[in-house]
């Protein structure tokens, strides 16, 4: 069952694909924070929904809003990943303990081992403002995430 609305955030430290500590906290007051939870990098659906992102990410800057991909995938799968992909915002490494962060936000597929899809957008406040879980083979709608996100600015 994933993290419900209203709920806050668990707050998490992990590594981006630059070796970056990105911690969640620092964005609180700050930012609203769009959680991109994806099974792996490299996988065709998740290259589709990264691009998407990536197309899209102007509208989210200007929305105040910092996107963070997050997957079971290593920090040097990430960095390879992006650099293919042009992909500019962090790419969180929820590698060891293996899923951990995931977990906490109810995302985690334990008998896939990998990350469930979905995105979660944590407002300035730290809350959870918005969730919405996606099929593995589903490409979230991101004009759908952006206008979730102009409600809660």
């Amino acid at each position: 069952m994933p993290i419900a609305v209203g709920q806050p955030a668990p707050d998490f430290t992990l590594k981006d694909q630059h070796q970056n500590e990105i911690k969640l906290s620092d964005y609180r007051g700050k930012k609203n924070v769009v959680l991109v939870f994806y099974p792996l990098d490299w996988s065709p659906v998740c290259t589709n929904e990264h691009a998407c992102f990536v197309n899209d990410l102007k509208e989210f800057e200007q929305l105040d809003a910092q996107v963070l991909g997050i997957s079971v995938d290593s920090v040097w799968s990430h960095k390879a990943f992006a650099e293919k992909m042009n992909i500019r915002y962090p790419l969180l490494a929820d590698f060891h303990p293996r899923g951990a962060v995931a977990s906490r936000y109810g995302l985690y597929l334990e008998d896939k081992g990998i990350t469930g899809r979905a995105v979660v957008i944590v407002g300035k406040d730290g809350q959870v403002a918005w969730v919405k879980q996606y099929e593995i083979p589903q490409l979230p709608d991101i004009k759908e995430v952006a206008q979730a996100l102009t409600r809660i600015r």
